[in-house]
C-alpha cells in the first residue's frame, strides 16, 4: 500500500473519531452550563479551551459558551473542530477513493454535503446529536464491510489512538472542573456507558468505579485501556514482531502508557488524574508521531543520481 493512501486511512480513522468524541465533550459542558446558573461560565470555558489544547484569548475579555462553539464545533477550518474534523474525513476519503468502500465514500461524501445545514442549529443538542449518529454510520460501515487488510488496520489504528487521547481530554475536563464539572453518571451518559455500567456492577454505582469503568475497563470499547489495547492490536497487524528483543516506537509509547493505567492501584491514578490523563495525551501523541515516521516518510528528502530519479 502506499505511504499516502495509508495515511489518509489512518486520518479518517482519527477525524471521524475526533468529530464524535467532541461533540460529546461538547454536549456535556453545555449541558452543564445550562443547568447550573451559578457556574462560572468563562471560568468553565478557559478550562475547555485548555483541555483542547486552543489558545483562549486574554484574562480581560469574557468567554462564553458561543466563544468555544464558534471554535470547536462550527470552525470548518480547523482540524480539531467538529466541522473542520468532518471536512478532514472528506478530504482524506477522496484521497483514497480507491482503496475504500463505495459505502463509506458515500457516507463521508454526504455528511460534508449536509454539514452546512446542520450547522448553527437553536439547540446545539441537535447538532451534536446528528455528529454523533453520522459518525455511528461510519463506524458500523468500516466494521461491516472493509476486509481485515492494512486498509481496515490503519483506519482502526487511527481510531484507536483519538478515542483514547480524546476519553483522557474528557476525563481530564471532569477532574479540572472539580465538584463544577459534570457528574460521574452525566460523562458515563455522554459515553454510552451508562447502562453497561451499571449492568456491570448492578445498579451499585459509585464515583470511584465509573472512573475505573472509563479508565481500565477491559470490555468497553471507549475505556481508554481497550483503545491502547485495540491500536497494539492494529499495529501488530500491521506489522508482526520479527525480532523478539525489540519492541517498534509507537507499540513502545502505547503499551507503557497502558501498563501504567492497568497495573496501579486505582486510588493512585484518581489521585492525580489531570497529570495522568495527560501522559495518556502526551503518549498518543507520540505513538502518532512514530507512527508518522515509520509508515509515512512524507518529509524524506529526494535524491537524485546522474539521470536518475
Amino acid at each position: 500500500m502506499l505511504s499516502r493512501i495509508a495515511e489518509s486511512l489512518f486520518w479518517i480513522g482519527r477525524y471521524v473519531e475526533r468529530a464524535d468524541d467532541t461533540a460529546r465533550l461538547l454536549d456535556v459542558h453545555l449541558q452543564i452550563l445550562l443547568e447550573d446558573p451559578w457556574a462560572e461560565e468563562d471560568l468553565a470555558c478557559r478550562s475547555l479551551l485548555s483541555v483542547m489544547d486552543r489558545p483562549a484569548p486574554p484574562e480581560k475579555v469574557m468567554v462564553g459558551r458561543e466563544f468555544v462553539l464558534d471554535m470547536l464545533a462550527y470552525d470548518r477550518f480547523a482540524p480539531s473542530s467538529i466541522a473542520g474534523s468532518l471536512v478532514s474525513a472528506r478530504e482524506n476519503a477522496r484521497r483514497a477513493r480507491e482503496i475504500i468502500s463505495t459505502e463509506l465514500w458515500e457516507c463521508l461524501n454526504t455528511t460534508w454535503n449536509q454539514l452546512p445545514s446542520h450547522m448553527r442549529p437553536a439547540r446545539p443538542h441537535d447538532y451534536f446529536t446528528w455528529v454523533r449518529e453520522r459518525a455511528a454510520i461510519v463506524a458500523g460501515i468500516m466494521d461491516s464491510a472493509t476486509s481485515r487488510d492494512d486498509t481496515f488496520s490503519f483506519m482502526m489504528l487511527g481510531r484507536s489512538i483519538e478515542r483514547a487521547d480524546m476519553t483522557a481530554r474528557l476525563l481530564a475536563t471532569r477532574a479540572l472542573a472539580g465538584s463544577a464539572g459534570p457528574g460521574w453518571t452525566t460523562l458515563l451518559r455522554s459515553c454510552g456507558a451508562h447502562e453497561a455500567f451499571l449492568r456491570t456492577y448492578r445498579g451499585t454505582a459509585s464515583d470511584e468505579r465509573a472512573a475505573g469503568f472509563l479508565l481500565l475497563d477491559r470490555l468497553f470499547p471507549r475505556s481508554i485501556v481497550f483503545a491502547l489495547n485495540q491500536a497494539e492490536a492494529s499495529l501488530a497487524a500491521l506489522e508482526p514482531v520479527v525480532d523478539r528483543a525489540t519492541v517498534d516506537d509507537a507499540r513502545r509509547h502505547i503499551g507503557h502508557v497502558r501498563t501504567s493505567l492497568e497495573y496501579r492501584p486505582l486510588g493512585e491514578v484518581l489521585d492525580n488524574l489531570p497529570k495522568e490523563m495527560e501522559k495518556v495525551q502526551r503518549a498518543c501523541s507520540a505513538a502518532s508521531d512514530a507512527i508518522r515516521g515509520r509508515y509515512f516518510p512524507s518529509g524524506a528528502a529526494t535524491n537524485w543520481v546522474g539521470e536518475a530519479l
